[in-house]
């Protein structure tokens, strides 16, 4: 039989592959839902915290800058939250997950 040919129901072809995507939802706020054009929730693929910004601010050049330092760090006035609970750069991350970003609020 040719290479690539199917017999029955196995599949020889690089369709037969898996990919699991981990792909959590980014909720945005105030001024940076406002920068990803009104959007708040963003479907992003990643396996920490950092990945998954990474790829958001790829995806929305417009934010680029906003949430990460030109280290690759989270911004000193921005927080983030996985399912509720503050976290960092390598905090893991499940598909999931819900990362909240929020700017930090100041006045006086």
């Amino acid at each position: 039989m040719a290479a690539g040919a199917r017999t029955g129901n196995s599949r020889t072809d690089d369709l037969s592959r898996t990919y699991t995507a981990r792909v959590c939802v980014v909720r945005l706020r105030g001024p940076l839902k406002q920068l990803a054009g009104g959007e708040a929730d963003h479907p992003i693929d990643g396996a920490t915290v950092v990945e998954v910004l990474r790829e958001l601010e790829r995806s929305r050049p417009a934010l680029d800058g906003w949430i990460l330092d030109e280290r690759g760090l989270i911004r000193r006035h921005i927080n983030v939250f996985v399912n509720g609970e503050q976290e960092r750069e390598d905090s893991q991350v499940e598909p999931s997950d819900r990362i909240d970003i929020l700017p930090a609020i100041s006045g006086g």
